[in-house]
C-alpha cells in the first residue's frame, strides 16, 4: 500500500544546522490539477521548515498554459500564472521568502529565430521571467520515457534549435 504525501515527507527530519544562512529554492514547480495542487500555501509550508528559505525560483511544469491561441504562445500562460503568485508573495503578506523570485518557463526553440517572439512575450508578461527549459531527455527504447517536451534525437545538435537558442542570448536571458 502506497504511503501517503505527509507520511512520505515525515520519514526524514532534518536537523537545521545553520538557521540564519539565507537560501534560494533554485528549482520548484506550482500548479491546479483536479486531483493534485502544489500553490504558494504548499510551498511555504515546505519552505517553512526551519531554514532560512529568502526566495525561490520557479522551473517550468507545463502547468496553467492558455487554453487558446497561437499554440507556440501558449506557455506564456505559464509566467502570467506565476508571475500572479509571485505577486501574491511580494506583498508580504504571506511572509518573508520571496516565491518566485525567478522565473524560468517554456519556449520552444525548435521554432528557430521565430521563437524570439515567444520570449519577449514572456518577458512582457514579468521581469521576473529570466529564462526558459526545453528539456531534451531522448532514448529510442520505449521502456524509457522521454521528455514531456517530445524532443528529437541529439536535439542540442540541431540547427533549427541552435538558432532559437541564440535568441536567449540576445535577450540576456
Amino acid at each position: 500500500m502506497a504511503i501517503g504525501t505527509d507520511e512520505w515527507l515525515e520519514q526524514v527530519q532534518e536537523e537545521i544546522l545553520e538557521p540564519a544562512l539565507p537560501i534560494c529554492d533554485p528549482h520548484h514547480h506550482l500548479w491546479d490539477h483536479p486531483d493534485s495542487r502544489y500553490l504558494l500555501d504548499e510551498l511555504l509550508a515546505d519552505t517553512g521548515s526551519g531554514h532560512n528559505v529568502v526566495s525561490t525560483v520557479f522551473v517550468e511544469c507545463a502547468s496553467m498554459y492558455r487554453a487558446d491561441g497561437d499554440v507556440a504562445m501558449r506557455p506564456v500562460g505559464e509566467t502570467e500564472f506565476v508571475n500572479g503568485v509571485a505577486a501574491m508573495s511580494a506583498s508580504g503578506q504571506y511572509g518573508e521568502t520571496r516565491a518566485c523570485l525567478g522565473i524560468v518557463s517554456y519556449a520552444d526553440l525548435t521554432l528557430g529565430a521565430a521563437v524570439g517572439d515567444v520570449l519577449d512575450a514572456h518577458m512582457r508578461v514579468s521581469d521576473r521571467f529570466k529564462g526558459i527549459r526545453h528539456a531534451a531527455g531522448w532514448d529510442a527504447s520505449p521502456d524509457v520515457r522521454n521528455s514531456h517536451t517530445d524532443p528529437i534525437e541529439h536535439l542540442y545538435l540541431d540547427s533549427t534549435f541552435r538558432e532559437g537558442f541564440a535568441e536567449l542570448g540576445k535577450r540576456g536571458l
